[in-house]
């Protein structure tokens, strides 16, 4: 770097470098440290270094300088944009700008390899494609896991990246609030990001800019510039001016670089001769070089020049000749006489590939402001408009809509807004659609179209702003004759949903129980009382459940069998009966009957918003609850696609996670439940505290901690997260927050303060018929806290815990209660309730249950005796505990083992060898996709065995369907070609 040796004495004027450096050897430093360790074969190099400081103190200059440095290496990739005062309400601005160049490139094979599956969401945010009809509506986060993932294959392709982006400050939200979160993550790619800006964030900008700061590996200051250089600067434009001129020069401009060569200009052009004598005129003249002021530039350009000044000022950065010119209403000839002047005036200058842009930031902020309020405002109609007719988007167009006056009740004005906020909402920029819409509502729209757009606006809102949706919402419902019929109960059922998901399930069921009586007849008016029945059914207390229940039955009588509609009702029953506890037979019947060909119907999809995600959801429990865990989990792993396809990363996905971690806790999969449920307690966390999902999450988490052994740890996730009384009024999808904060107290050894926490769940729960002992095992649970008190009615606790869970006749639900009845006996009893728990866990899918009690009654067995019979269960328990992730489990067998006198360890024979031979057959078939009843068939069996024995194979395996050929060691063959 010969230039910073030489000093800046050897700097040209202009490009404002002086003082700089100590921030260039940095630029230089950390370039050539990112294509070196890139070279030596370093992934994970990434570094953040940020330039920041007051208006024109050289941010523009060095980073000019840094694209230089990088641009200059044949083996680096640089990506470059910069903020616009201008254009910051344009969603997604600056990353079009700053990828585009590069994502446009790309071809074939490459590109599908760095989209992969983002390709419908990420595409249309960056300009590549329209928005796709795959994707309704990708929320923002889902935009920006989408663009992590894009950026994370692009850059090892076109590494090492240099991604410099000047002003800061005036980015885009969209663009912004990916930036800083990639921040976060760009020391793990081999990215250089380059950040400059003012100190001058938007409120809504600040935490963001924090997080950079907080984030840079190297971060500058840049400081005024001292009297020394600025008067090497003033000598360099004019040598023989004197010391007190150059000292005034410096007072002026306060060592602002920009000031000071902007100040020397105006010097020039006023033929000033530079001495001390003159110095008392350089303030008026700094405030004119700052084009304080129209008259200023009207002097300077000329009244045609200005005005095609002024519309490249309302364009921003990457200004089109043509569009500039007809914004101004010049012809070709006259608009290229104004460029060749702005140019020589230092305004503007091009870019290679034809676009204008402004010499320095400030010079547009200037002449922006410069323009007369009445003229900015048509002037901005008018760009609206030329940029439509020229082929530009809605989106780029909606932002000079914004700056009109609003007042006129302009139809064509509205029409623009609304769809200009469809686009918005289509490419995952619903803020940009809510500024479009209440412009919209400013404007305003004709009376009959008002409510209308207050819906579309509480839509917009919803992702981000639940509040404003509900009022909103409330604004269009109120509205007398505003809505359609069909609408308005969309609007009902959105505003119902918005306060069930804030946790007032109950405000939520007397919505749509108030709304359904006053709808006419048909489809609406069933789905409003179908929701009232669901969120009445979701809450944690119901003042009468079995009424409720028997509504649902009477309804479900009433509609047409054959009509779609009859299949969210089929849902609710199934629900119902599953957590009364009946027979899980006709459970699963009624679950079955919701579905079409054993698949969810498009009406319950889960990205089909006529019902959102409950439904689907309790029927997939449904499954869960009734050792169906295999259907459950495709259930759940399809709501996990969807909502990837739909691009929906906020609450959906992690409800999704959720589920999927619950089920694999049921399988016993531990390790994989808590994955899946700490991936969406990530979501939870960013979007607040106590809300429902939260305590799903927290719930199943902690019984999952619980379930390996780390009873710390669980109690610790409880404290954080508050899971703890009073209990939050919502109910949860998962068994009931009551019993597993009941469990919890257990582990902790505090047994009284647990049986006065499940008394009271029982109480709650008979009350509104609920019997099931999967959903809530809170009697056997409460067998083993009384235990400590009064051990008789410990025992006849746990024998009604084991009389309600054989009124379902599953073989889980059964056996977990015989399991923890045992724990309440000694001796031959014990082993006795153990003996037939083991049996009946053995045919379920629940591996947990059915390890916990192969290791309950090897130590059962230890104590009466029978040491050598003990060891085949501790040791089968103990193998099943490590593959299942129960290391407590297997800890504790361990030490029944040890004290037996037994040996600990035990080569552990393959999985395969672990099934019997009627499982063996029978895994077989499944391995090569042979359903359930074809196997039935062929081996001449009941459906309902072959179901248990699957179940078993899938347990002792520790495999899913597809993971079954790999797990035997069998060829990938075609769908049923069995042995």
């Amino acid at each position: 770097m010969a230039e910073e040796q030489n000093g800046p004495q050897n700097r040209a004027v202009g490009e404002g470098l002086w003082e700089r450096e100590q921030e260039l050897r940095s630029a230089h430093q950390a370039v050539d440290k990112l294509c070196r360790d890139y070279a030596a074969g370093g992934l994970r190099i990434g570094e953040l270094l940020v330039f920041h400081g007051a208006p024109g103190i050289g941010k523009t200059s060095v980073l000019e300088q840094v694209r230089r440095i990088a641009g200059a290496r044949q083996d680096s990739t640089v990506l470059f944009a910069r903020g616009s005062e201008r254009q910051r309400k344009e969603p997604f601005r600056v990353l079009r700008q700053l990828l585009l160049p590069v994502l446009g490139g790309l071809e074939g094979a490459e590109r599908e390899a760095v989209f992969g599956s983002w390709q419908s969401i990420v595409a249309p945010a960056v300009g590549l494609a329209p928005p796709s009809d795959e994707v309704e509506r990708p929320d923002p986060q889902s935009v920006r896991d989408g663009l992590d993932f894009v950026i994370t294959q692009l850059a090892p392709r076109r590494a090492p990246l240099v991604v410099i982006v000047d002003d800061l400050h005036a980015v885009d939200q969209e663009s912004l609030t990916w930036l800083a979160s990639f921040a976060v993550r760009a020391r793990e790619l081999p990215v250089l990001l380059v950040f400059a800006y003012r100190d001058e964030f938007e409120d809504e900008g600040r935490p963001l800019a924090a997080q950079i700061q907080e984030r840079a590996a190297r971060t500058h200051e840049l400081m005024p510039l001292n009297p020394v250089s600025v008067a090497a600067i003033v000598q360099g434009e004019f040598a023989e001016a004197d010391d007190g001129f150059c000292r005034q020069v410096w007072a002026v401009t306060a060592g602002r670089p920009y000031d000071t060569v902007a100040l020397l200009r105006e010097v020039r052009d006023q033929n000033l001769e530079p001495v001390e004598e003159n110095s008392p005129r350089l303030r008026d003249l700094a405030a004119a070089a700052r084009g304080e002021g129209r008259d200023y530039w009207l002097d300077k350009l000329g009244t045609n020049v200005l005005r095609f000044a002024w519309a490249a000022a309302l364009l921003g950065t990457e200004i089109k000749e043509e569009v500039a010119a007809a914004i101004s209403g010049q012809g070709p000839v006259q608009a290229a006489e104004s460029i060749q002047v702005l140019r020589r005036k230092r305004v503007l200058t091009s870019q290679p590939d034809g676009r204008l842009e402004f010499v320095h930031p400030l010079i547009a902020t200037s002449i922006y402001q410069s323009i007369p309020p009445a003229a900015r405002t048509g002037m901005h109609g008018q760009a609206a408009t030329v940029i439509e007719n020229s082929g530009g988007s809605l989106i780029e167009a909606a932002r000079h809509l914004l700056e009109t006056h609003p007042g006129e009740g302009d139809d064509v004005m509205v029409r623009k807004l609304r769809r200009a906020a469809a686009e918005n909402h289509a490419i995952g920029a619903p803020d940009a659609a809510r500024r479009c819409l209440e412009r919209a509502l400013n404007e305003p729209p004709d009376e009959d179209d008002y409510a209308e757009v207050l819906y579309e606006l509480a839509c917009a809102s919803l992702l981000t702003d639940p509040e404003a949706t509900a009022n909103q919402l409330r604004r269009a419902i109120d509205k007398e004759d505003g809505l359609s019929p069909d609408l308005r109960v969309e609007a009902v059922f959105r505003l119902s949903e918005v306060i069930a998901h804030g946790g007032d399930l109950d405000g939520a069921a007397a919505l749509c129980l108030d709304e359904s009586e006053r709808a006419p007849e048909g489809p609406g008016r069933l789905r409003l009382l179908v929701a009232h029945l669901l969120y009445t059914a979701l809450q944690r207390d119901e003042e009468n459940g079995p009424e409720r229940a028997g509504r649902v039955r009477r309804l479900l009588a009433e509609v047409d069998p054959e009509s779609e509609a009859v299949r969210p009702v089929r849902a609710l029953y199934a629900w119902d009966l599953t957590l009364q506890g009946g027979s899980t037979a006709e459970a699963l019947r009624a679950a079955e009957g919701a579905l079409v060909d054993g698949k969810l119907p498009a009406s319950l999809g889960w990205t089909n918003t006529t019902w959102n995600f409950e439904l689907p959801a309790l029927l997939g429990l449904c499954f869960a609850y009734n050792d169906e865990l295999a259907r459950a989990e495709k259930l759940f792993s399809s709501a996990i696609l969807e909502f990837e396809i739909a691009g929906w990363s906020g609450a959906h996905r992690g409800f999704a996670y959720f589920l999927m971690g619950y089920a694999r806790l049921r399988r016993g999969f531990l390790p994989e439940a808590e994955d899946f449920l700490r991936r969406g307690l990530r979501i939870a966390d960013r979007m607040g505290a106590d809300l429902p999902l939260t305590w799903n999450l927290v719930g199943a988490l902690i019984d999952t901690l619980l379930a390996r052994g780390r009873d710390h740890e669980a109690w610790e996730t409880a404290v954080k997260y508050r899971f703890l009384p009073p209990y939050h009024q919502t109910a949860l999808l998962l068994p009931d927050v009551a019993t597993i904060y009941g469990k919890l107290l257990i582990s902790r050894g505090e047994h009284a303060m647990a049986v006065e926490v499940l008394v009271e769940t029982g109480t709650r729960l008979d009350r509104r018929g609920w019997r099931s002992t999967v959903h809530a095992p809170w009697a056997g649970y409460l067998a083993v806290a009384m235990a400590h008190q009064d051990v008789a009615a410990a025992r006849k606790i746990g024998e009604d815990a084991v009389a309600r869970a054989k009124e379902s006749g599953s073989p889980s639900a059964i056996g977990t209660a015989l399991r923890l009845a045992a724990e309440v006996w000694e001796g031959a009893h014990a082993v006795e309730l153990l003996q037939e728990a083991v049996g009946l866990l053995g045919r379920s899918p629940a591996s947990y249950e059915h390890e916990h009690a192969l290791v309950d009654l090897g130590a059962a067995l230890v104590e009466v005796g029978r040491s050598l019979e003990a060891a085949e269960h501790l040791y089968q328990g103990m193998d099943l505990a490590k593959h299942c992730g129960a290391d407590g489990l297997e800890a504790r067998a361990r030490e029944v083992l040890t004290s037996a006198g037994l040996q600990p360890n035990r080569q552990a024979a393959p999985a395969k060898d672990s099934l019997n031979p009627n499982e063996l057959a029978i895994a077989r078939l499944a391995a090569r996709a042979v359903p359930p009843q074809r196997i039935a068939e062929e081996l001449n069996l009941p459906l309902g065995l072959v179901k248990q024995r699957l179940a078993a194979v899938h347990r002792k395996l520790g495999a899913g369907p597809e993971g079954l050929a790999d797990a035997l060691g069998l060829p990938h063959d075609g769908p049923g070609q069995a042995d």
